[in-house]
């Protein structure tokens, strides 16, 4: 147990030290480290307990708290660590479960479409918490926006690439541009940030033999009924004036791409045993670099219509293929 608990420690120390390093260096490389910021939390929780997370989230706390200062660390925590001690504790959650006719009772773990559903949540949360921070209301919003714009060009860009700095009309436009996309785009990154670092810390934790809990079936992920209705609230939401409708386009973009991860699992479930498929989902991956946005409304169709039409079912009329390996997707 003691073991365990240093381990905790010092992987909420990693933690809070890549959390400290992505305020320097380059902005790519600072943007990659904050994304993997909670991914520490991640391995301490899949591979010795919930519990082992929490401890590891704060000691990482604490250490931000005596380095940042409270404002930094409650950030840190409502960003970073809760969001990792919750998932994993889901992660690992599981019950008896006993089908009809069977003998023998199975054990039944906390399901992968819930699991990027909670995530999906937490992502339009923790933006709309950033929202609050750079501003309480719409034009509060607004001003904090283009004073950051209008920093972030002056320190990340030298005069002689800018040719002459931007105007006041310029600010604004790219302004009112940010106001609208800024929202989905975080939920976005907060939920690709969320879901990357839960898939690679199992990954890892399974490499190990630390896992806690045997590799899902991912391409079998569901989403429970009346999810499609939350996407759909979203986009009323974001079509509200002011900060509502900012709150609504965060969640809009949460729920957009919790689709597309749906979609993405009905695409590999469904080309499961074709001869084409290693060369079908490469071109659907560099498709989705390439043209992300009408690729990712493709395959987010593709998940939306997998609970009426029952593509999977359709695809494998005879019975369902056998699983991955645990080893692969």
């Amino acid at each position: 147990m003691r073991k365990q608990v240093l381990i905790a420690v010092l992987l909420g120390l990693v933690s809070a030290v890549v959390f400290a390093s992505a305020t320097t260096g380059p902005m790519l490389m600072r943007f990659a480290l904050f994304l993997l910021t909670s991914l520490p939390i991640f391995l301490a929780g899949l591979g010795w307990g919930w519990r082992f997370a929490a401890v590891a989230g704060t000691a990482s706390i604490l250490i931000v708290l005596a380095l940042a200062g409270p404002m930094i660390a409650g950030i840190y925590a409502l960003t970073q660590i809760i969001p990792a001690v919750i998932l994993t504790y889901l992660a690992l959650l599981n019950r008896p479960y006993q089908p009809d006719g069977a003998e023998t009772a199975t054990v039944e773990w906390y399901p992968v479409g819930r699991l990027v559903l909670w995530a999906a949540v937490m992502a339009g949360s923790i933006t709309l918490i950033v929202l609050l921070v750079i501003g309480q209301d719409f034009d509060e919003l607004r001003t904090g926006l283009k004073q950051y714009l209008s920093e972030s060009i002056k320190t990340n860009m030298p005069p002689d690439a800018t040719g002459t700095p931007l105007d006041d009309q310029q600010l604004e436009t790219m302004t009112n541009i940010m106001v609208a996309v800024m929202p989905a785009a975080s939920a976005v990154s907060w939920l690709t940030a969320l879901v990357v670092n839960l898939w690679l810390a199992g990954r890892i934790t399974l490499a190990s033999g630390q896992l806690q809990r045997p590799w899902p079936d991912i391409s079998a992920m569901d989403f429970p009924p009346g999810t499609a209705l939350m996407l759909i609230a979203s986009m009323l939401g974001a079509g509200a004036k002011g900060i509502a409708g900012a709150v609504g386009t965060a969640f809009l973009g949460a729920f957009f791409l919790a689709y597309v991860f749906a979609g993405l699992a009905v695409i590999h479930y469904v080309t499961r045993a074709r001869s084409w498929r290693p060369i079908g989902l490469w071109m659907l991956y560099i498709g989705l670099l390439v043209v992300a946005v009408w690729i990712a409304v493709f395959i987010a169709l593709v998940g939306l219509a997998e609970r009426p039409l029952r593509l999977r079912e359709r695809a494998f009329p005879l019975g369902p293929p056998p699983p991955p390996a645990p080893v692969s997707t």
